[in-house]
């Protein structure tokens, strides 16, 4: 048995990653060979494990979305597992995040197994996600509302950079985050929307006051993740965000969607409310570690 691990280059090698990151995660959209095209930048770094030529894992250090740290993100097939490939990735991706120039790693786990692994190295819970989910039915849209009207930002492309700076910059830092998101312009226009139709803004006069929509998944089409939903603070207990969503899952019942899904963190209590109250139930939990670097390898 030869292994061996190397950069994914080619859109192949891509596609290949891909197929791994579906086996590992089925339960959650994968980006596609575009998307993740488009988030290539300089010490960001994919790689393929492969055992006698047959790709068997992938791995993926990225700077993390508040700029701190190193993410790191191992993933081997579960068939393949417990032969050090998912050691050997971890290695090569610490290695890498050490030479960018990162002192901490963070990862995130969704089963027993994997975080026994990563607690092996030193990586210890900082903060958990829970997954809510919502069975798409007969959705009625909302009536529309009067102090404010929801518009796509398909029939208004402007609004979503708009949103950028009224809605996201002032609201990211309500997030439970120890240190608070780091977004681009660039990142907010590649990474938090893929099709402008299945997004939405509410808008007062010429502000944009809140956002909420889904990120649609090819490979999945009858299944969506819930985007960024957020309101301004002073438009706040006015029912913006719970109107926008019904929005959203009136649109995703025309469109064939079946069931939705979204991450809360910990702390979060008002969002998570909101989505029981519109009808989600609650699914896997995801736990964020952390640990030094750079990793001790026995």
């Amino acid at each position: 048995m030869t292994t061996s691990i190397r950069t994914a280059i080619t859109d192949a090698d891509y596609e290949a990653w891909r197929a791994v990151r579906i086996a590992t995660m089925p339960y959650e959209r994968c980006p596609t060979v575009a998307e993740l095209r488009d988030l290539d930048r300089p010490g960001r770094l994919m790689l393929l494990a492969e055992i006698d030529g047959e790709v068997v894992g992938s791995g993926l250090a990225d700077r993390s979305q508040d700029g701190e740290r190193a993410s790191l993100t191992p993933r081997v097939r579960p068939e393949f597992r417990r032969r050090g490939v998912g050691t050997g990735l971890l290695r090569v991706l610490a290695d890498h995040a050490v030479a960018q120039g990162y002192d901490m790693a963070g990862a995130n786990v969704d089963d027993a197994e994997s975080r026994l692994f990563a607690e092996r190295f030193g990586f210890v819970e900082t903060n958990r996600q829970v997954e809510q989910l919502r069975k798409i039915g007969d959705e009625p849209w909302p009536a529309p509302p009067t102090e404010y009207t929801i518009v796509s930002v398909a029939e208004r492309p402007e609004l979503w950079a708009a949103a950028y700076h009224q809605v996201a910059l002032p609201t990211f830092p309500d997030m439970d985050h120890p240190v608070a998101l780091k977004v681009s312009q660039d990142d907010w226009e590649t990474e938090w929307i893929n099709d402008p139709a299945a997004m939405f803004v509410a808008v007062a006069g010429n502000e944009v006051i809140g956002v909420a929509g889904l990120l649609l998944d090819s490979d999945r089409p009858e299944r969506a993740e819930v985007g960024y939903t957020a309101v301004r603070r002073e438009w706040r207990g006015k029912s913006v965000a719970a109107t926008l969503k019904r929005t959203s899952m009136a649109w995703a019942a025309d469109h064939g969607i079946t069931e939705i899904y979204t991450w809360t963190q910990r702390g979060n209590d008002a969002m998570r409310r909101l989505n029981e109250h519109l009808g989600f139930t609650y699914g896997i939990v995801s736990i964020t570690l952390r640990a030094p670097l750079p990793l001790t390898f026995n």
